[in-house]
């Protein structure tokens, strides 16, 4: 990174993300300052993975040197004025093992500053190290506090409490109550500095991002203080920030709890950040990454997995998968779909039973939530989270070494789940989710989104697809071979549909052109539930039944055409388009504000995590081979990659612009996304 002294103002910059596997996280941009409402260095979960709470939303930071007054922050104020400008010198960053800026000023003098999390610890350690030149006479640190629902702002307001209360010990340690809390939420702040209280509210910080989305873009922040360093030891200035609430064990033990001097806090910290280090090693060392890619994406994967306290674990508390930063919770399609990456091809069985385990006690009418709010409420408006749910476990069963993993009770766990699922889809269930007599499954009722395609703006679905979805079908009979009573009670719904599926939506004619062979399979069937009514719109959802999954629904002929169909009119190097660009309803640009996004959101928006049924059947439509493998990386799985650096930076975004030039957008740091393209790339390297 070069250095920015020429830059007036902060440019879009990526984004950066710190997980503690508990739900919350810390976030911010590459250049230092904040532009949504969602970065914080603490934002912590009240109920992991949920009850996400903003705590620390920043830093004002600055150093005096023998020039005067050097700035390490950047703020932004409406209308869009900078100040002050931090940004201009930073000279590097890296992003690896955890976020690391350094700056340099015109005296000679260098600083580092490094933030980072720590593992199921609700809280995020900074440091500061003077690293070259002239030593600054002192370091000055004002954080700004709240206590606030991560998708809310803040203004200025008379219950905002600035106080601070100081406990004894040898280093200082400091709490802050900044509104009243029924559970008594804190914030506890451990440093080898010292404090100054001094209670003031900063006015207007303007968020860009959020201005692009159309929402509410302007808050004011309370700080209750300055910290200040006056010396520099080895281990550099240290400060910890920790969620807490009253009667909580403290968090990070007794290493930063104890009642320790400045100089041995100094150490546990720097002994803290240590261990960090070697755990993240040793995390990625057990997946079976040997590449820099696919490192970086087992780095980016182990973001998602965290502790779940609604979910009973066989151990203690679960485990679940949040389905992206920084506003996702953990929803079920999300997870089981984000599962084959994260957990299967990576090896990391246990927690793979840990989270279906956990799941399969949430069948109800023979379904699964799609979703659980803040309140642990269970929402079940999918058709495609159960069936997901049915393939992984098939896959986690049939995946190497998984005997040494779950127990032979846990295993009938596991596949009476599955039966459930199978009985309440053959049965009938909700939103009119049922077996009809070809042996496929119809779904849909008004003013719901079942599948995937689920955007829905007022009462208006955008994508509604009820009837009989292409990938509903592949995913039903893919789930039907899971069953351990597949031969003597489904074989017989499995040969019916299978016949039903290839004569009902193979269409030879679909993306014919002028110069192009046509070919491949309709969206959906019997469509509003109206016998013979088909759409025939060209989406990405037939790759499922092409290859996209373990059982293929067509000849190897028919998968070859149906790809090379998908290839030619939805692939884009960020991933596969929702919609064909000659539909009437196709949107190529992800932008504006709710609407706007909504209406394109699987209107022809390139989604990454499709990719993987894409390659998937691209490979086996070319008989699988390990040349096919190395073409389908080449051609495909590099390309994707490199939004490894323009979004979130290490991950990879939810979706990118259907036109040129493929635009990141959503959320930038997307379970499913990393997933697919890390499973991706483990299945060709072999």
């Amino acid at each position: 990174m070069k250095p920015q002294d020429g830059r007036a103002e902060p440019s879009p910059s990526p984004e950066w993300l710190e997980t503690d596997g508990l739900g919350g996280f810390a976030s911010g941009t590459r250049d230092g300052h904040r532009t949504r409402r969602y970065h914080a260095l603490l934002c912590a979960a009240d109920s992991p993975p949920v009850g996400r709470r903003v705590l620390v939303p920043g830093l004002e930071v600055w150093v005096e040197t023998a020039d005067g007054a050097e700035a390490l922050s950047t703020q932004v104020y409406e209308p869009d004025v900078v100040q002050p400008r931090g940004f201009r010198s930073i000279t590097a960053f890296d992003r690896t093992p955890w976020p690391t800026w350094r700056f340099a000023f015109s005296n000679g003098t260098a600083i580092t500053f490094e933030v980072a999390t720590v593992r199921e610890q609700p809280g995020v350690v900074l440091r500061w190290r003077h690293t070259d030149g002239p030593t600054p006479r002192a370091l000055h640190v004002r954080p700004f506090v709240t206590d606030r629902d991560f998708h809310h702002l803040d203004r200025a307001n008379d219950s905002w409490n600035g106080s601070t209360e100081t406990r004894p010990g040898g280093h200082t340690r400091v709490t802050w109550r900044p509104y009243p809390s029924d559970i008594g939420r804190a914030v506890d702040a451990y440093t080898d500095g010292s404090f100054r209280p001094s209670p003031q509210w900063y006015f207007n910080f303007r968020y860009r991002t959020e201005i692009a989305r159309g929402l509410d873009s302007v808050e004011d922040l309370g700080s209750p203080g300055v910290f200040t360093w006056e010396t520099w030891s080895e281990t550099g200035a240290s400060l910890v920030f920790a969620a807490r609430r009253d009667g909580d064990v403290p968090p990070f033990g007794e290493t930063l709890t104890a009642d320790l001097s400045s100089v041995a806090f100094g150490n546990a910290a720097s002994e803290l950040l240590e261990a960090e280090r070697r755990r993240r090693a040793a995390a990625v060392a057990a997946t079976p990454a040997n590449d820099p890619p696919t490192r970086l994406l087992a780095e980016a994967a182990e973001s998602y997995v965290v502790r779940s306290e609604r979910a009973a674990g066989r151990s203690g508390h679960g485990k679940t998968v949040v389905a992206g930063y920084p506003w996702f919770s953990d929803w079920g399609r999300d997870t089981f779909i984000a599962l084959r990456g994260l957990c299967l091809a990576t090896g990391r069985l246990e927690e793979a039973a840990d989270i279906l385990l956990a799941w399969s006690a949430s069948v109800s009418e023979g379904t699964l939530p799609n979703r659980f709010t803040d309140d642990a409420d269970a929402e079940f408006n999918a058709v495609d989270a159960s069936l997901w749910y049915c393939v992984v476990v098939g896959e986690f069963l049939s995946a190497g070494g998984v005997e040494d993993v779950v127990s032979s009770a846990e295993r009938t766990k596991l596949l009476d789940a599955v039966e459930a699922i199978l009985e309440g889809y053959a049965a009938g269930t909700r939103y009119r989710i049922g077996l009809d007599k070809d042996g496929l499954v119809a779904a849909g009722v008004p003013d719901k989104q079942l599948t995937w395609m689920d955007a829905k703006v007022g009462d208006w679905v955008v994508t509604p697809r009820v009837g009989k979805p292409v990938e509903i079908q592949a995913l039903w009979l893919n789930s039907l071979k899971v069953s351990r009573n597949f031969e003597t009670r489904w074989a017989e719904t499995f040969r019916r549909g299978s016949a039903s599926f290839l004569t009902e939506y193979w269409d030879e004619g679909l993306g014919r052109g002028e110069t192009e062979a046509g070919g491949g399979l309709v969206d959906v069937v019997d469509a509003e539930h109206i016998a013979g009514q088909t759409d025939r719109s060209i989406r990405p959802n037939q790759l499922f039944a092409a290859g996209g999954l373990p059982v293929m629904l067509v000849p190897e002929e028919k998968a070859r055409r149906v790809v090379d169909l998908c290839e030619r009119l939805l692939w884009t190097p960020h991933g596969m388009r929702t919609l064909a660009p000659a539909d009437p309803g196709y949107r190529g640009r992800y932008a504006g504000g709710v609407l706007e996004r909504d209406a394109a959101y699987h209107q022809g928006t390139a989604w990454p995590w499709l990719l993987g049924p894409f390659v998937d059947a691209w490979v086996k439509s070319r008989g699988g081979t390990a040349g096919a493998k190395s073409e389908a990386r080449r051609c495909f799985l590099e390309p994707a990659l490199g939004l490894a650096e323009t979004a979130g930076l290490g991950h990879i975004a939810e979706v990118a612009g259907g036109d040129q030039p493929h635009a990141p957008g959503g959320c930038p740091f997307q379970a499913w996304s990393v997933s697919e393209l890390l499973r991706l790339m483990l299945v060709t390297a072999s």
